[in-house]
């Protein structure tokens, strides 16, 4: 009587171990080894610079001829498209930013940036705005109570308002 194989013990697995796997062999065909760069974009450039910017590939070098297979490989360069105005920012944070992707991967494998032009795919990330406080409202439609004009007033409530709320939470 054999034994049943033994099955590997479930646990539920994160939609970021798996999203991983299954995009390393598309990612693999731009130059990347892993997906670590594209995924972890946000963290490794920067909020801001990471909205405006996308990492397209790794171009890697040629191995020179005669190379032995065992030395390691020459760096490779990143391109990044980024959009036009901000391009000059990307410029003279390359160095950082070489710096923090080898961080991120572990070993030297960035030694330049390439910067392409273009428009950034990233959707846009927009902070998420709190309704103002209850007691700046009020103090605010007070201060504009002896406005006529109802649109008027009403606007001017509300952006009295939020900047009462946002001098309050600093």
């Amino acid at each position: 009587m054999s034994l049943p194989p033994k099955r590997k013990p479930s646990r539920p697995t994160s939609l970021a171990e798996l999203i991983g796997k299954a995009l390393d062999p598309v990612i693999a065909k731009q130059g990347f080894g892993e997906s670590d760069v594209i995924l972890h974009w946000r963290d490794i450039a920067g909020a801001r610079l990471a909205a405006v910017s996308d990492p397209i590939r790794l171009q890697w070098p040629p191995r020179p001829p005669g190379r032995s297979p065992e030395a390691p490989p020459d760096a490779a360069t990143l391109v990044v498209r980024i959009e036009g105005a901000f391009a000059l920012d990307l410029q003279h944070l390359a160095p950082l930013l070489i710096e923090r992707v080898n961080a991120r991967l572990g070993w030297k494998c960035v030694g330049r940036i390439s910067i392409r032009q273009g428009p950034s795919h990233r959707a846009p990330v927009r902070p998420v705005r709190r309704p103002p406080d209850p007691q700046a409202a009020r103090e605010a439609q007070e201060a504009v109570a002896s406005i006529e004009d109802e649109g008027l007033r009403a606007a001017l409530a509300r952006l009295g308002a939020g900047a009462l709320t946002d001098s309050r939470q600093r």
